[in-house]
């Protein structure tokens, strides 16, 4: 394992090369669910700094990462060379959700130049990385990278913005631990 001073060069091409990542969070103290979250699709990671990066979080069946940044901040984010030179780089930092309610939502949204879609997108994950770190990758598999599913795009482009509103209201209200995601109105 090597530690970095910060995100940049060879390392920072290896991140934005990747069509993959890994969220891990965890609510404080000894009990609760870790959660560990794939995440893809082309234009919705961005690095914005050399301590400074951030994803666009879209709806989706749960909402253990905005919970546990509520609670903690404490995250992880993981990549994996599945093709090429083996090497998994982590970043730990603080994160935050900018949900799409926020005034500074909009701003912070336009960082991504080409995102697959924004409409269902219920926040935006920021994270101030304070620990960089890559490791050999020997054991992670060679895989074939086929494209971007758009199944999560399309079912989206179906719902208005006040369903997903109530999409929030009823299916991300609560983690799996029963810790808030959003703030009540």
């Amino acid at each position: 394992m090597k530690l970095h001073e910060r995100i940049d060069g060879r390392l920072r091409s290896f991140i934005e090369a990747q069509p993959m990542f890994f969220v891990a969070t965890a609510p404080s103290g000894p009990g609760g669910h870790v959660n560990v979250s794939p995440k893809g699709m082309a234009g919705t990671f961005a690095v914005l700094g050399e301590h400074r990066v951030a994803y666009l979080d879209y709806h989706g069946s749960g909402a253990e990462t905005i919970a546990h940044l509520n609670e903690n901040g404490r995250i992880t984010v993981m990549f994996c060379a599945f093709q090429g030179p083996p090497n998994i780089v982590r970043l730990h930092g603080q994160g935050r959700a900018v949900p799409v309610t926020s005034p500074d939502y909009a701003e912070l949204a336009a960082v991504f130049p080409e995102p697959p879609d924004t409409h269902g997108v219920r926040s935006v994950i920021d994270i101030a990385v304070d620990r960089i770190s890559d490791s050999c990758g020997y054991s992670v598999p060679l895989m074939t990278y086929e494209g971007d599913r758009d199944l999560l795009i399309r079912s989206h482009e179906r719902r208005s913005v006040e369903d997903l509103a109530e999409y929030r209201r009823v299916k991300n209200a609560e983690s799996i631990d029963g810790h808030p995601v959003f703030a009540k109105p």
